[in-house]
């Protein structure tokens, strides 16, 4: 056995739920939570900052503003059982693959340009 079948034999399945994302995408991923011995379904809403990776370690990371105006940051694995389904609320112009910029906007000067 060679080194490309044996990594093809450790790769996780790719998620279907999951459609093609984009940075500046508005998104809502809805994560399988264990609570003891319940599961439940939270929903995590916010903007796309990048995407990154292939196969196996390939993942999002999606910023959403929570009360008193605190940036929350999330990175979700793309190919994750535990995302129940993502999404895709609104797709938004940007011009750059990676959007740190948004980090230090907040209110009006964070807002992203719809795209058509």
């Amino acid at each position: 056995m060679n080194k490309a079948e044996l990594l093809k034999s450790v790769e996780a399945p790719i998620n279907e739920n999951i459609p093609q994302l984009s940075p500046g995408d508005a998104v809502s991923v809805h994560l399988k939570i264990k609570e003891g011995d319940r599961e439940r379904i939270q929903v995590f809403k916010g903007t796309v900052l990048f995407v990154r990776g292939s196969g196996n370690d390939a993942s999002f990371t999606v910023r959403r503003v929570a009360s008193n105006g605190i940036g929350v940051e999330r990175t979700f694995l793309l190919r994750s059982p535990r995302i129940e389904k993502v999404v895709v609320e609104r797709h938004n112009k940007v011009r750059r693959a990676r959007l740190y910029f948004l980090r230090e906007r907040t209110g009006k000067a964070a807002r992203l340009k719809q795209r058509f």
